[in-house]
């Protein structure tokens, strides 16, 4: 099996050690399950949460820094298409689109900060 990059592997939001593993239980918009996490790597046992409230302090760090880049853009977007609408447009849009996508933006963000800052490296004896 060809190796995958870091990028695809972020992507696809698998493991940091074995890049096999699902970090998620469910899709993203099972909006009843989306949050649930495995607490080990199926693939290779690699507990993700490393800490006690690992994620709690960085991962928002992410979370906020992909909201703000969603908000730029969907603000942008809506300047260009409705030609510089009143103020509840831009609040409506920004809030619906913001919901839509939560799922992915609390997902990238657990995913991000664990492969960026979790101190995991690729070991290719766990990749078969």
């Amino acid at each position: 099996m060809p190796k995958k990059t870091k990028l695809e592997v972020i992507i696809s939001g698998k493991c940091p050690r074995c890049h096999q593993g699902d970090m998620f239980l469910y899709g993203p918009f099972q909006y009843r399950r989306f949050l649930k996490m495995h607490e080990n790597c199926p693939h290779c046992g690699l507990r993700y949460e490393l800490e006690p409230g690992f994620f709690y302090g960085g991962a928002m760090y992410f979370s906020y820094a992909l909201s703000v880049a969603l908000f730029i853009t969907v603000f942008v977007a809506v300047n260009v298409l409705f030609n510089n609408p009143p103020l509840y447009v831009y609040v409506s849009a920004v809030a619906v689109v913001n919901l839509i996508l939560f799922p992915l933006i609390f997902r990238f963000s657990r995913i991000l900060y664990l492969h960026l800052f979790g101190g995991i490296k690729y070991d290719p004896k766990y990749d078969s």
